[in-house]
């Protein structure tokens, strides 16, 4: 059985959507600011994107709060981006706004607005209870992923979203294909419970084509808060040390 490439999927959609001159809605749920860079710079282009901020895996207000608030600073600076251009009257000088600002971006780009969920930790503690000494990766994970996707799912329906996806496919340590998985079942649960819904999931694997390596150096670029655990209590402590480099 053949490896499903999330990538080549992900450029085919949007190549279908450009054949037929759509520009789709896209509800992006992000995990963080360093994550979240790169895959924003590259959907913007093709996209009507919203990023769903919905982290209840996040235990400690203080860290929600302050990841929370470098994703709206993130947000910020590139609709500034697309804003200057706006302005501009020839394609050339419109460019150069991207240019200057070190962005692999055109004058495609579009403004990204966020959506930013109630902020509910017990429903994760609800959750991941039996398997807080579950390894990384594992279980709790698993459940952490599903929860996220389901409730980015729910969302995108309630907006009348054509796609929804996750940025948490730019990690190495994140299986893209138990993702894409989770994320499929979630469409299909609205589909099935919504009849005529044509909410679809976004297949992805953002870390592929160097999405990762542009990602560090993005962070590096705007100075973003790079977390060095994943967000629950559990994994705190755990070994993974710079965990926004490896993808949140």
């Amino acid at each position: 059985m053949n490896k499903r490439n999330f990538r080549r999927e992900t450029e085919n959609i949007i190549g279908q959507a450009q054949r037929e001159g759509r520009t789709p809605t896209l509800l992006v749920h992000v995990c963080c600011a360093p994550c979240s860079s790169y895959c924003l710079e590259f959907l913007r282009e093709f996209f009507r994107l919203t990023v769903y901020y919905y982290n209840p895996n996040i235990t400690a207000d203080g860290e929600y709060e302050r990841r929370k608030e470098e994703e709206r600073r993130l947000i910020a600076e590139y609709n500034r981006q697309v804003e200057e251009a706006s302005r501009l009257s020839s394609p050339e000088e419109r460019q150069a706004v991207f240019t200057r600002a070190g962005m692999n971006s055109t004058p495609a780009a579009q403004r990204i607005e966020i959506l930013e969920a109630p902020y509910d930790p017990e429903r994760f503690l609800s959750m991941a209870a039996g398997f807080e000494d579950a390894p990384e990766g594992g279980e709790r994970c698993t459940g952490c992923f599903a929860l996220r996707l389901n409730r980015t799912a729910e969302a995108a329906w309630e907006h009348g979203f054509d796609f929804f996806t996750t940025t948490l496919t730019i990690s190495p340590r994140k299986d893209a294909s138990r993702l894409n998985a989770i994320g499929e079942r979630a469409a299909e649960k609205i589909r099935s419970e919504h009849p005529g819904s044509r909410l679809s999931f976004l297949p992805s694997d953002f870390k592929k084509r160097d999405g990762y390596l542009r990602s560090i150096r993005l962070s590096e670029q705007y100075g973003l808060y790079r977390q060095d655990y994943c967000g629950c209590e559990f994994s705190r402590g755990r070994g993974y040390r710079n965990e926004a480099d490896t993808g949140e």
